[in-house]
């Protein structure tokens, strides 16, 4: 029976398949495509001749084995293979071709896309929102030629996408799915703000100030703790930049989010007290380094600083130190501390 295997072959090496593995999967499609013909063999291999253009299905009958005392229910044996390649099979066998060229094609455009992104990982790309009317729950960005998915649950809240805006967005996930690689982004993801950042600041991709953690509630605010590792350097003013333009450049991306950048410590107490700008602590008691718990003292006229709006200053600051952190007034603290004296 005749197929185009050498039409095949050339498709095939233009897009950069195997033709060992382009010969198996036709050998066992047209397998398989037999096996559903009338008055098929049970067993079959499909043989292809790649010189001659053609393919041949051999079959083998099953010959039934006497049973005997020790083996009442022998499996029968096979017979010699023959020739049973079905007279009108040409329809069906170049439909079943087509069938597997497409998959494989697919295959392959899939794994130069998988391979092309999977470096991305936890890298800050730029992309072009699109709309899909089909899927009102994501929102679809084109990076090149792909389309990556931004899922709700790493969209900031609040903020709206229109289609043919640009926009940059932290890669989270590369996979295979069912229907080809998915490519998870996001807007809300803390690492985000640090993509952003070495974008503006030379010190962090030289190393001479890193970045120790980063607290961020999305769309509302952020905390940065950092610290320099060269002499001479300062890590806030770094980041901040000339005028502040690096972390304007950097909140330009994050719409009316605002930014804290505090100094990092080893010293729980003063990373604690750090954490809790732009309140200033006039002191900090750590309760428990095991339990990493720790009392903060403010001025009564810092109070609603410390703690912030529904909380939110006090909650990043413990996100960001890693600490339970509790808050009291220093005037309650003293007059506590002197009624015990008494």
């Amino acid at each position: 029976m005749e197929l185009d295997l050498a039409g095949m072959h050339q498709l095939a090496i233009e897009q950069g398949i195997d033709l060992e593995q382009l010969d198996a999967a036709l050998e066992e499609a047209l397998r398989l495509a037999y096996l559903k013909t009338p008055h098929a063999a049970k067993h079959a291999r499909v043989e292809l001749d790649t010189r001659a253009g053609t393919f041949t299905v051999w079959a083998r009958k099953e010959i039934p084995v006497e049973p005997t005392e020790d083996d009442p229910h022998p499996a029968p044996e096979l017979g010699e293979e023959y020739d049973d390649t079905p007279r009108n099979f040409g329809r069906l066998a170049a439909a079943t071709a087509r069938q597997v060229i497409g998959q494989l094609f697919r295959k392959a455009e899939d794994d130069k896309v998988f391979g092309a992104f999977s470096g991305q990982k936890g890298k800050l790309v730029t992309g072009i929102v699109q709309q899909d009317a089909s899927d009102p729950t994501n929102v679809h960005v084109a990076i090149g030629d792909v389309e990556a998915i931004l899922p709700r649950r790493e969209q900031v809240p609040g903020e709206r996408y229109r289609h043919g805006e640009r926009l940059r967005v932290y890669v989270v996930n590369v996979a295979r799915g069912v229907k080809g690689p998915e490519i998870v982004v996001s807007r809300s993801h803390p690492e985000l703000v640090r993509r952003l950042f070495e974008r503006e600041v030379p010190e962090l991709v030289s190393g001479a100030v890193s970045i120790m953690s980063i607290a961020r509630e999305a769309g509302a605010r952020t905390k940065i703790a950092v610290r320099a590792n060269t002499d001479g350097v300062n890590p806030k003013g770094a980041l901040i930049g000339p005028g502040g333009a690096r972390v304007r450049a950097v909140m330009e991306n994050l719409g009316p989010e605002k930014i804290d950048i505090v100094d990092w410590s080893a010293d729980p107490a003063k990373f604690v007290a750090s954490a809790l700008s732009p309140a200033v602590a006039t002191g900090v008691q750590v309760i428990s380094e095991k339990n990493k718990t720790a009392i903060a003292f403010i001025h009564d006229d810092q109070l609603s600083l410390a703690i912030g709006k529904e909380g939110q200053n006090a909650r990043l600051a413990a996100k960001l130190t890693g600490w339970k952190i509790g808050i009291e007034s220093t005037e309650a603290h003293a007059k506590k501390v002197a009624a015990e004296g008494k």
